[in-house]
């Protein structure tokens, strides 16, 4: 368990304007969109010495268990723009959550989807995006040769939709992020702290970009990850760029990840007041919380929750102080789940 006030924190950073409201525009356009719930837990409040408590929850977005269909579906629509999608595929490497919602913007767009996942993805996260009609390739290694493998991938006919950067591909990864920000737009709740998980980080830019663009210095933003992949703390840790060695066993699998994305990482080193890292006992307590009010969530949603609670004490904030965490995720897991909580998934 670690926790580091970054020392890289640029109080006068501002984002760039972006296509933020493109992307929510076309999101409020398609079948099946809503504003995700923002659930208010006072007893959590209470036992964390804080004033109130809030959850964006994004255990259904456009009927997937996860946020990642906003930055899919944005960066999808935009790469197709003028193209005939039946000639086209779309690719992506994935710990699951990603992967899923391109193979579903695919499929609403009409184009094929070819998926990569790494050696360790559950069973259950691969069936799930096979069900959306993709192809998905099990590859040898981790999460970073998929990413690898499926930029390989690239060609005519192919485009790789990815949500993490490399030199020479930053226009697709910046839709990610952009479309990932009618997320934050959905909140008109003043707020003293935002807890984002950070994976390859470009959810936490979204956050940066939105949290960030008004003056003053904002809430307080803390970047959370898995205490074996904690890429972008150790980054502000040595003022670089830096990749972890892993292994990585977190059950939060969409953060197990060696290195931040080069496109986010600039805007997590000016943005972010701090960073922290936990383990999974950690997750495993958040997952029975959020079961205990009536919420079954994944593993990286009980990491928030934990991760705020593991480190409250080092946070600079009074006891009447309004905390937001994002839940990025429901049960994508439910073996996983099942071990946390010590119950199966309850579906609604």
């Amino acid at each position: 368990m670690s926790y580091l006030v970054n020392p890289l924190r640029d109080p006068a950073w501002r984002p760039e304007s972006g296509l933020e409201a493109q992307a929510r525009e076309l999101h409020e356009s398609l079948p099946g969109y809503a504003p995700t719930p923002l659930h208010d837990l006072p007893s959590l409040a209470a036992e964390l010495g804080l004033g109130r408590v809030l959850l964006k929850d994004e255990s259904s977005r456009f009927g997937l268990p996860a946020f990642k269909a906003l930055g899919a579906f944005w960066a999808a629509h935009w790469a197709l723009a003028g193209r005939d999608p039946a000639t086209l595929t779309l690719a992506a490497a994935t710990e699951g959550n990603h992967g899923r919602a391109v193979a579903r913007a695919a499929k609403l767009l009409g184009a094929r989807a070819h998926i990569v996942i790494p050696a360790h993805t559950s069973p259950a996260r691969a069936a799930a995006i096979a069900q959306e009609g993709a192809h998905v390739e099990r590859i040898d290694g981790g999460y970073e040769d998929a990413v690898a493998h499926a930029a390989r991938l690239a060609a005519g006919d192919v485009l790789v939709i990815s949500d993490t950067s490399w030199p020479g591909y930053e226009e697709i990864p910046a839709r990610v992020v952009e479309g990932y920000a009618t997320m934050f737009a959905e909140i008109d709740v003043p707020v003293d702290l935002v807890v984002v998980p950070i994976g390859v980080g470009s959810l936490a830019a979204a956050a940066a970009r939105h949290f960030r663009a008004g003056p003053g210095d904002g809430p307080f933003l803390l970047g959370l990850e898995p205490a074996d992949a904690a890429c972008a703390l150790e980054s502000a840790r040595s003022g670089r760029l830096t990749t972890v060695p892993g292994p990585m066993r977190s059950t939060m699998a969409g953060l197990n990840c060696a290195e931040p994305s080069p496109a986010a990482w600039p805007l997590l080193a000016a943005a972010y007041d701090a960073f922290c890292a936990i383990d999974d006992a950690h997750v495993d307590w958040g997952m029975r919380r959020l079961a205990s009010e009536g919420l079954d969530r994944g593993a990286t949603s009980g990491g928030v929750v934990g991760g705020l609670r593991a480190h409250r004490a080092s946070l600079p904030l009074p006891e009447d102080a309004t905390a937001l965490l994002i839940l990025t995720e429901g049960v994508t897991d439910p073996a996983v789940f099942q071990a946390a909580v010590g119950r199966p998934h309850r579906t609604v």
